[in-house]
């Protein structure tokens, strides 16, 4: 079973924009809007984790050791 090539976040949110367009005009008959509205949420999940995993990347900081750590604000 060859593996299936894992869409970009900018692609996953053009499939979504274009199934929301597709439901919103009204001319979806009930099954395919159902199966289009399980497809537009899988999508909507997939794109929530990697912008949840960019905003993880996002707060690390690079140490001198070359070392990853979390990016902290020291308050006073």
């Amino acid at each position: 079973m060859a593996k299936e090539k894992e869409l970009s976040f900018e692609e996953n949110l053009n499939n979504l924009e274009t199934i929301v367009k597709d439901l919103e005009s009204g001319n979806v008959p009930l099954d395919d809007a159902i199966n289009k509205f399980t497809e537009a949420m899988k999508i909507a999940k997939t794109c929530d984790e990697k912008l949840k995993n960019a905003e993880e990347n996002v707060n690390k900081i690079l140490n001198k050791d070359g070392s990853l750590s979390e990016f902290k604000i020291e308050e006073e």
